[in-house]
C-alpha cells in the first residue's frame, strides 16, 4: 500500500539529508520557491496518503486522490497562514475536502478493506472458529463504519490511521480538545450501536 510512496521518501531522505526547517519556514519559502513544497511533499505524503486510503479503502483512488490533496495544497500554498494551525492540519483539511468531494461525486461511501479496520491480523490461527469469527468482526465493524456520518468517520480516521490525539484531532476538525473527546465516544456507542444492529 505505501510502498511505492515510502521508498520514494527514504531513498531521497537518505540522498539528501533532512531538512532542518519546520513546515512553516518551508511553506512560507514555497510560496517564492515551488520547488520548495517538494521536501514538504516528501515529509508528509506517506501520513496523509494512509489517511485517505483509510477513508476510501482502495489503493489507486487514494493513490489518486493523494496525488489531488498535494497538487491543491501547492496550488494555493500562497494561501496558507499560520495562525497557530500547523501546516499538517491545513493538510489534513485539504484531504478532508478532497475525499469528501470524492464520496459526494461518486455517490458512494467509503469501501475499507477489513484488515485496515483493525489491528489485529489473522495469520496462521490454529482455531479455524476463532478466525472466522474475527473476519465476521471486521465485517461488521466495516460495515458500521461505512455508515457513520462523515464526520465521524474523519474523526475515527484521524484517531486510528493516524493516531492523532484529541488536541491534535481538534486543531484539524477546528472543535476543541473537548468536544473532540465527546465526539469520540459518541461515535464509538455508536459503532458499537451498529454493529450490534447488523444480523
Amino acid at each position: 500500500m505505501l510502498s511505492q510512496y515510502q521508498a520514494s521518501t527514504d531513498a531521497e531522505d537518505g540522498e539528501s539529508g533532512v531538512d532542518p526547517r519546520s513546515d512553516k519556514e518551508l511553506a512560507l519559502a514555497a510560496r517564492e520557491d515551488p520547488a520548495v513544497f517538494g521536501i514538504l511533499y516528501e515529509r508528509h505524503v506517506s501520513t496523509i496518503y494512509r489517511y485517505v486510503y483509510y477513508r476510501v479503502g482502495n489503493r489507486e483512488d487514494a493513490e489518486d486522490l493523494n496525488a489531488r490533496v498535494f497538487m491543491r495544497a501547492l496550488k494555493h500554498i500562497q494561501r496558507f497562514d499560520d495562525r497557530g494551525v500547523p501546516f499538517t492540519a491545513w493538510l489534513y483539511r485539504i484531504a478532508h475536502n478532497v475525499v469528501a468531494n470524492f464520496h459526494r461525486d461518486n455517490g458512494r461511501h467509503p469501501q475499507v478493506s477489513l484488515e485496515d479496520m483493525t489491528s489485529r491480523e489473522v495469520h496462521h490461527h490454529d482455531d479455524a472458529d476463532h478466525a472466522i469469527d474475527l473476519r465476521l468482526d471486521q465485517r461488521r465493524l466495516a460495515l458500521a463504519f461505512a455508515r457513520l456520518p462523515e464526520e465521524r468517520q474523519q474523526l475515527i480516521a484521524l484517531k486510528f490511521s493516524q493516531q492523532l490525539q484529541n488536541a491534535e484531532i481538534g486543531v484539524i476538525m477546528r472543535r476543541s480538545e473537548g468536544a473532540i473527546k465527546s465526539l469520540y465516544h459518541r461515535t464509538l456507542e455508536q459503532l458499537r450501536e451498529l454493529m450490534e444492529a447488523q444480523p
